[in-house]
């Protein structure tokens, strides 16, 4: 036998025990005649203590090699409180040497100087790291209570196809060339959503799915090109019913992962609200600093490009009026300029009154009105942007993140939980007046606004949801059509052909014709949540071989150029680069 105990399990109680441990020397101190290896493996980090002249080998050993010790449990005379088993150590009796390891590229612990790109170039070591291995067993955690909660209420667990039909949802599909039929592609699903809408008509009533989806997007810190999420949908239930659900899913994870009891149920809040309010759909209420819509005392006043715009907001940030200097306030005019909104107008409530080089165009009783209206107190800074309300307001609640990370406006380990509900059904493009879904065609319209699909689609709302966590959008659903006239009718305003809806959703409208039942569901993904449980802002750390912000996996350098033959075999042949 290779062990009889793990490096993390150790204590007082198990002193004048024999044991045998296996593992990583994860640190050797020569003191002396005395040595000490620190010996790790996935439960953690037993202390070795030996004497160098009973063990010639013990010279030999390095960092990272994998020995075996034999030895016996005793207690430490100086216990180390930072260790689960800091206060016991075992007096070796016998050392093998199992595997030797060459000298890593960077140091094997939790606190590493490591470039990120080095890290997943040699990701197999830095999944050695406790951190690492912590987050992939917290990952774990939450995966085994979505299949404890939801076997729980009865939904059943169903794989859906990989290979699948190229629909248009939102992203660009990832294609897979089909060698039996040249000239054919299946897509790498976005989602299972066809998927689960057809289990519904299939009488499953309660599916869920562990799904690997697929979309060719520009990544981020929080985005992956494949990535996983927890899928669930249900007939015979309402908002409230799937709300609810969503709530005990949300809550068993962080039961089991966290071991924290939250609250629920969580709070509601519109779309309309949380882009007027906070900027943006997803927004984190852990902290102040709303928006203010202003555009009634600006608007009076005798500038043009006030007087002009469609929207005047801004945020009131305390105590920095001082310290905000002209280098300040260009670099947050950067930031408007990339949200296509110009300058953003600065006032300084100091000493009392407003300061700033626009009150040329503020009478003194606007000024009146605008510090009455956001009750500025001392040293407060008053950040205006004008133009189009979605600009401006995603432009500013930016902002307000930024000031509040900044300002330590709140404790980033605690947690805010809310639901966002009636999304727009349409993307609706002023320029062109034309529309797109919101999220996808399949998106119920809410029964309110069922007569404005004719002539005003761009007033209608949808019943949908997200859940967002911490700013985070955890996860999110709707209701879906399930009458195959609505469902046609959505098909119509966004422009799509008789033939067009037959070659990509032919199948799925065909399914309509035969008693569909009404169902909605959500996903959360799985990849955020573990992000959010683990306190970290990059999905890469919690995920055990991810791809880089180029979509390039640094350790296996996929994707790779494939042989002639292979393309041959599937009927492809490349153009030459410009």
């Amino acid at each position: 036998m290779l062990r009889n105990r793990n490096n993390g399990e150790l204590r007082l109680s198990n002193v004048n025990e024999k044991v045998t441990l296996v593992g990583w020397v994860s640190k050797k101190r020569n003191l002396g005649s005395l040595v000490f290896i620190d010996l790790r493996d996935r439960w953690g980090i037993t202390q070795i203590i030996l004497e160098e002249s009973s063990f010639p080998i013990v010279k030999d050993i390095k960092s990272e090699y994998i020995i075996q010790v034999t030895g016996t449990v005793q207690a430490k005379e100086v216990p180390n409180k930072k260790l689960k088993t800091g206060e016991i150590e075992v007096l070796a009796e016998d050392i093998k040497i199992i595997n030797t390891a060459a000298l890593p590229p960077f140091l094997i612990q939790d606190d590493t100087d490591a470039l990120e790109d080095t890290r997943l170039k040699y990701r197999y070591l830095d999944l050695r790291r406790p951190i690492m291995q912590e987050y992939m067993m917290n990952r774990a955690k939450i995966t085994k209570a979505c299949h404890n909660f939801l076997d729980r209420n009865e939904f059943v667990e169903v794989e859906t196809p990989i290979l699948c039909l190229s629909t248009p949802e939102g992203a660009r599909d990832y294609l897979v060339p089909s060698r039996t039929r040249p000239g054919s592609f299946y897509a790498l699903p976005q989602s299972p959503q066809l998927f689960k809408q057809l289990l519904m008509v299939g009488g499953m009533e309660r599916y869920y799915q562990v799904a690997r989806c697929f979309r060719d997007e520009d990544l981020r810190a929080d985005r992956q090109p494949d990535f996983t999420q927890i899928d669930v949908e249900a007939s015979f239930m309402d908002m409230d019913d799937i709300l609810t659900l969503g709530e005990g899913l949300v809550k068993e994870i962080f039961k089991e992962a966290k071991g924290m009891d939250i609250p629920t149920p969580f709070r509601r809040l519109t779309y309309d609200y949380c882009i007027d309010t906070y900027g943006s759909d997803k927004p984190d209420t852990r902290f102040g600093l709303e928006l203010h819509n202003i555009t009634h005392i600006l608007s009076k006043s005798s500038a043009e490009f006030y007087q002009n715009a469609k929207t005047i907001r801004c945020i009131v940030v305390p105590g920095v009026a001082s310290s905000t200097s002209r280098k300040v306030q260009d670099n947050l005019d950067l930031t408007a300029k990339k949200f296509g909104i110009g300058k953003f107008g600065f006032f300084k409530y100091l000493n009392g009154k407003l300061e700033s080089s626009l009150l040329k165009f503020v009478n003194e009783e606007l000024q009146e009105q605008l510090i009455k209206e956001l009750g500025l107190k001392e040293n407060d800074l008053v950040i205006v942007g004008q133009g189009n309300r979605m600009r401006v307001t995603a432009c500013l609640g930016a902002l307000r993140c930024e000031y509040g990370r900044s300002l330590n406006l709140y404790d980033p380990k605690s947690y805010d939980f809310l639901w966002v509900v009636e999304f727009p059904l349409f993307d609706h493009d002023e320029e062109t007046n034309t529309v797109s879904p919101s999220h996808h065609p399949f998106t119920k319209p809410l029964d309110r606004d069922v007569h404005l699909l004719k002539d005003h689609p761009e007033k209608v709302y949808a019943a949908a949801y997200d859940i967002v966590i911490n700013g985070y959008e955890a996860g999110g659903g709707s209701l879906r059509i399930y009458d195959q006239e609505e469902q046609k009718q959505i098909f119509e305003i966004l422009g799509f052909s008789e033939e067009e809806i037959q070659a990509k959703f032919g199948f799925f409208v065909n399914a309509l014709k035969y008693g569909v039942p009404p169902h909605g569901g959500f996903a959360l993904g799985l990849d955020r949540m573990a992000m959010l449980i683990n306190h970290t802002d990059n999905i890469k750390d919690v995920i055990a071989f991810p791809k880089n912000l180029s979509a390039v996996c640094p350790m296996s350098l996929a994707p790779m150029p494939v042989d002639k033959q292979q393309l041959d075999d599937l009927f492809i042949e490349l153009k030459k680069g410009e």
